[in-house]
């Protein structure tokens, strides 16, 4: 007979009690996805034995793999051990409201007394400025876990190249897909990659990829069932990480001339200090643009698959997950995302450079964002790159 210590299950808890363990959780959640799982891996599987260790490691294999923030993932799906569906939407809740809050609060804020204010302006720019530093580092960490192979890289390179001619973002997400479906035969492989790009840049009119840049897009009305598709865009796009959903994003709202692309850069700047999924990002551009309401039904898009993967389909996701061609096919959408949101890294860096006065002092503050997010770990480290060019952009005006 087992002993009970042994045993692995969660305590008998009402649901006012399973939302506020795990809102106790996302008022702790600073320092990205990987500090939060860390997080409740030490409390939930060490400490109170909720799942084995071997079920949680393959709970997140299988989450690693599907779109959307995998800490919030986890949490509904643990909610879900612990009360069923019911469970799992008030533990995703109380994981995600802390954020939320502070958020919706952060964008009335930068509304009332930050946008616009000209004595500000070296301030943000200088956190604008290390956030691309972040960016970049973030673009090279996921791209080392996900391209591991040439067709990987082939991959990778007509995602970065489709955005800046002007090929819609679809395009490659799908031919690079199901070019990695056919790996076991490269010709044919390359030949389904590369004849969709080519068709798009082909069918473009004179002058279409200036036309379709976020930059050069004139302005157009703000919608809620508009930024509603762009969050909800963002989550099912969330291949790798919270990044991924920067370029969907992007796309929907600066794209439409509904926010620049330095204030896009201020909400990537709060999210990274707050205690939230990174892609909590969306809840500030949706404020900007939108207002309460506008901030809510964005928020509502985004976080609407995580919740939805968890509670409508986990059962059967490992099963599907473990088909080689579908694998091979999310192993391709991935890589074609890491081009993807390079070429959003180099829009946002063209639009930031367009605002420097002095390249050398701009470069210099990126140089050691850079080299500090790339060799310094920890929770702490991104708030505090964030704080340190908001300091730099105050003295040294760019």
């Amino acid at each position: 007979m087992n002993d009970k210590s042994d045993a692995f299950g969660p305590p008998r808890l009402s649901l006012w009690a399973l939302f506020l363990k795990f809102l106790g959780f996302g008022l702790l959640a600073f320092g990205g996805p990987v500090a939060q799982i860390a997080m409740l891996r030490k409390v939930l599987v060490e400490q109170e034995r909720w799942i084995a260790p071997g079920r949680f490691n393959r709970l997140l294999a299988v989450l690693q793999i599907l779109p959307g923030p995998e800490a919030h993932e986890l949490c509904v799906h643990l909610g879900m051990v612990a009360r069923g569906r019911a469970g799992g939407i008030v533990a995703g809740l109380g994981f995600m409201v802390p954020g939320l809050v502070l958020m919706l609060a952060a964008g009335a804020a930068y509304t009332r007394w930050i946008e616009g204010n000209i004595g500000l302006a070296g301030l943000l720019l200088g956190v604008q400025i290390v956030v691309l530093a972040i960016i970049l580092r973030a673009v090279v960490r996921i791209g080392q876990h996900v391209v591991e192979d040439g067709l990987l890289l082939c991959i990778a390179l007509v995602g970065l190249a489709s955005p800046l001619l002007g090929v819609p973002f679809y395009v490659p997400l799908a031919s690079g897909g199901i070019a990695y479906a056919f790996a076991h035969r490269p010709i044919l492989a390359i030949a389904i990659l590369l004849t969709p790009v080519i068709l798009a840049v082909a069918l473009l009119p004179v002058g279409g990829s200036e036309q379709l840049r976020p930059q050069a897009i004139a302005h157009a009305a703000v919608t809620l069932p508009m930024l509603f598709v762009a969050g909800l865009k963002g989550g099912l796009l969330t291949f790798g990480g919270a990044y991924t959903a920067i370029p969907y994003v992007r796309a929907d709202t600066v794209g439409r001339g509904w926010i620049s692309d330095g204030a896009f850069l201020d909400g990537i700047a709060l999210a990274g200090v707050l205690p939230a999924p990174l892609v909590i990002f969306a809840t500030f551009t949706g404020y900007i643009v939108g207002g309460p309401a506008g901030a809510l039904v964005i928020t509502l898009g985004m976080f609407l698959p995580a919740f939805a993967f968890s509670l409508v389909f986990f059962e059967r996701l490992e099963a599907v997950i473990a088909n080689p061609a579908l694998h091979h096919g999310l192993t391709g959408v991935a890589a074609a995302v890491v081009g993807i949101i390079a070429a959003t890294f180099i829009q946002l860096a063209q639009a930031t450079a367009m605002r420097v006065d002095h390249a050398w002092a701009a470069m210099a503050l990126a140089g050691v964002a850079l080299v500090l997010v790339w060799r310094v770990k920890g929770a702490w480290v991104t708030p505090a790159i964030v704080a340190g060019g908001a300091i730099a952009g105050w003295l040294f005006p760019f």
